[in-house]
C-alpha cells in the first residue's frame, strides 16, 4: 500500500464529504449552511488539487480538471458570500441560494473525481 495514494484518496474523499455536508439542507435556509464548512471544503479541495499536480496520465489530467472546476465553484461561492455579507451588506438569506447552487456544482465535480478514482483503482487491480 502506498502512503502517497492513501493521502491522495483521503483528500479527494474529504473534499467530497465536506462539500456534501455544506450542500445538504434546505436550499434557501442559511441556518442549514455553515460558512466555516464552506471554507473547510474550499481548503481541502485546494489541497486535493495540489496533490493532483504531477500526474501526467490522461486520468490525472481529467482528475485535475474536475478538481479545478470544484475549486473555481467553491471560490465563487465563498467570494459571493463574503461580498454579499461584508461588502454589499446584504442579508445572507438573499444570497444563500446562489452560494449553495455553486457548491452543488462543486459537489458534482467532486463526485465525478471520486468515481474516476474508484474506476481507476478497479482497473489497476485487474
Amino acid at each position: 500500500m502506498s502512503l502517497e495514494k492513501v493521502v491522495f484518496a483521503f483528500f479527494i474523499v474529504l473534499a467530497l464529504t465536506l462539500n456534501f455536508g455544506f450542500f445538504i439542507g434546505e436550499l434557501d435556509n442559511p441556518a442549514h449552511h455553515d460558512a466555516f464548512e464552506l471554507g473547510a471544503a474550499l481548503v481541502v479541495s485546494l489541497i486535493a488539487t495540489v496533490l493532483k499536480f504531477g500526474d501526467r496520465s490522461q486520468m490525472g489530467a481529467v482528475l485535475l480538471a474536475t478538481s479545478l472546476v470544484a475549486d473555481l465553484q467553491l471560490l465563487l461561492a465563498g467570494g459571493l458570500w463574503i461580498w454579499a455579507v461584508h461588502v454589499a451588506q446584504v442579508d445572507t438569506a438573499s444570497v444563500i441560494t446562489s452560494v449553495v447552487s455553486l457548491s452543488g456544482g462543486a459537489l458534482l465535480a467532486n463526485l465525478i473525481s471520486v468515481v474516476l478514482l474508484v474506476a481507476e483503482t478497479i482497473v489497476i487491480r485487474r
